[in-house]
């Protein structure tokens, strides 16, 4: 993807709104509040926004037209939309699947949005395995299959729980001093608090684990060439992206904690002409520890089992040599249902845009997000997907 690497794309400005626990509101009225700040910090108008990118949503997940009904709700006419499925990897994948339809002419600006309200109401119903196999084996829920995958892992290179503990107080952190993320959370821990946490499933405490609650984010995004006629100086391009959903179908490879960061993580710093070290800002996807564990590892910032010793060697707080989730993450800041990618790359964008306040990272060029998929029956999970995102000179 050339177009990405020479900056053709540009993201021009990132809203988000407030995450709260059972709010009350629906998705669509999430969707407006955070569209119409974004219009109002931007100075974009309503009417020149012809495409839309959007995640499904839980609260919605009924609806077989929820695009044209968050298209109608919010005021759009569009030459083009899409809703993407991919689960926490919808949102990162949104944005450069709007970058492609810019480049193939279906569409000039495009608003990617995630909106959901699973705290108020969660009506969404997975099928698949779980019918035949989780299901009646009390398999069913997330943190069964990462309790999993963390047994796994302790098995082949010992407990990851120092390196979670060190994220888990880090993450707190980061929630505490972002307005945005969910009050219930906006609490500091120490490590001892994390491992004193009970337990969930087995071995996965409960700080180990994400909270669903209701919110929206978005983001605008159109060619660098058309954000510099509007006269935009604050841009952030996308210059590498790569996907993959079902990673190895066959299971050819006998080790569940092996996932499909395994391959796009290098690929995506290959394309981007990087390694690790130049990565100055990580927003990993989180609804659990272990899966940040796996990444740090699979992508290329340290080597198989030494996750929790780079942690500890690594300052990862707003200040440190790789700043980790700075606003939260997800696990501390809340999980707005299938809108939850988008904490981490609203985050992202702030970073860059050097908008993050108490929060702000000292290096500001790069940054990296991450996105992960459901979790299949006894392997890891069906998407892994990574961003590079490169602050505009």
């Amino acid at each position: 993807m050339s177009w990405l690497k020479n900056r053709e794309i540009a993201v021009i400005g990132c809203a988000d709104t407030k995450l709260e626990l059972k709010s009350g509101k629906t998705a669509l009225e999430l969707a407006g509040e955070v569209t119409r700040d974004l219009l109002r910090s931007t100075g974009v108008a309503r009417a020149e926004i012809d495409g839309m990118a959007s995640t499904l949503a839980n609260a919605e997940a009924h609806n077989a037209f929820w695009t044209n009904m968050m298209a109608d709700a919010l005021g759009l006419e569009l030459a083009w939309c899409q809703a993407s499925e991919i689960g926490g990897g919808s949102v990162i994948g949104n944005l450069v699947r709007a970058g492609a339809a810019i480049q193939a002419g279906l569409c000039e600006m495009v608003l990617c949005i995630a909106a959901d309200a699973p705290s108020t109401k969660f009506v969404t119903r997975q099928s698949g395995y779980r019918e035949e196999f989780c299901d009646p084996l009390g398999y069913g829920a997330l943190p069964i299959s990462f309790g999993l995958l963390t047994s796994a892992y302790a098995a082949k290179y010992g407990s990851p729980d120092p390196g979670m503990a060190r994220l888990a107080v880090a993450q707190r952190a980061g929630a505490v001093r972002n307005d945005k993320a969910c009050e219930k959370l906006r609490v500091p821990i120490t490590e001892a608090d994390y491992l004193a946490s009970r337990m969930i499933s087995d071995p996965l405490r409960l700080l180990d684990c994400v909270m669903r609650c209701d919110g929206a984010n978005a983001c605008l995004v159109t060619s660098t060439a058309r954000a510099r006629a509007m006269g935009f100086d604050t841009l952030v391009h996308p210059v590498a992206y790569r996907e993959m959903v079902n990673f190895d179908p066959r299971q050819d490879i006998d080790d569940i904690t092996v996932t499909g960061f395994s391959r796009v993580g290098p690929q995506a710093l290959r394309d981007a002409g990087m390694t690790a070290g130049d990565i100055q800002s990580f927003h990993p996807y989180d609804d659990f520890y272990i899966a940040l564990i796996l990444q740090l590892e699979q992508i290329g910032f340290c080597g198989p089992g030494e996750a929790s010793a780079f942690l500890a060697a690594h300052d990862i707080g707003p200040r440190g040599d790789l700043p980790i989730n700075t606003g939260g993450g997800q696990i501390s800041a809340g999980q707005p249902g299938l809108a939850g990618g988008g904490v981490n790359l609203i985050e992202a964008l702030r970073q860059l845009r050097g908008e993050a306040g108490p929060r702000q990272v000292a290096r500001t060029d790069t940054a990296m997000v991450t996105g992960i998929g459901v979790i299949q029956y006894a392997r890891n999970w069906g998407c892994s997907n990574v961003l590079i995102l490169e602050r505009g000179a």
